[in-house]
């Protein structure tokens, strides 16, 4: 078993990524669970809806707090359970995210957000943490067009309301706290054609699971 957390700007490619491991998991017959955040539990869909929602204003500290008991619950709900059944869990974010997002992004203290974050995840930390890294600029044209065809600019498009400047500190602070963390933190250069992507990852993850099997 392994717990493996995709982190990265909007429209770093987060999406496809999981599918391409989704499917490169069941067609080795992987046992494993693909979850995300917000939203990995049945009350995560509830507050990821207010939190993602575009016509809402959410102060930092009340932003923060809603992310953290959507962790809490996603962990002990979620996450822990299929952990102790043996399978791999893959998670579009994690608790980095907040660090990131409330703290480089929001000007929120980041060792008081990690801090937070240990309470909410009771300790559960990745094994490995797999940043996709992109151009601001690029990543967040790739979220508008995205969410403009699925019909969410709305529902799911609070971040990608925020100014481009905004975009540039979470990228900055993703780098920063992946340095501070080079163990679990693995960079994959998303501005790559999404082929050379595909073959990074699925190589990466050949690797662990050859050493989860010794």
């Amino acid at each position: 078993m392994m717990f493996i957390a995709f982190e990265g700007i909007e429209g770093s490619g987060k999406s496809t990524v999981l599918e391409w491991l989704c499917d490169r998991f069941a067609g080795q017959g992987v046992s494993f669970l693909r979850t995300r955040e917000p939203g990995g539990s049945d009350i995560g869909e509830t507050l990821r809806a207010l939190l993602l929602d575009a016509r809402q204003t959410i102060v930092p500290e009340a932003e923060l707090f809603l992310y953290l008991a959507d962790r809490a619950q996603h962990v002990r709900q979620v996450i822990r359970p299929a952990l102790e059944r043996g399978e791999f869990v893959i998670s579009d974010r994690y608790a980095d995210s907040t660090i990131v997002y409330q703290g480089y992004g929001r000007g929120l203290d980041v060792e008081e957000l990690f801090r937070l974050n240990e309470i909410a995840v009771g300790g559960l930390w990745p094994d490995m943490t797999v940043l996709l890294d992109v151009d601001p600029a690029v990543g967040l044209d790739r979220a508008r067009v995205r969410n403009h065809e699925q019909g969410t600019d709305v529902t799911e498009g609070r971040f990608e309301t925020e100014e481009l400047s905004f975009h540039h500190r979470i990228r900055q602070g993703y780098l920063a706290w992946a340095k501070r963390h080079p163990r679990r933190f693995h960079i994959v250069d998303a501005a790559l054609p999404m082929e050379s992507v595909r073959a990074v990852i699925v190589n990466f993850m050949n690797t662990l699971l050859s050493h989860s099997n010794k």
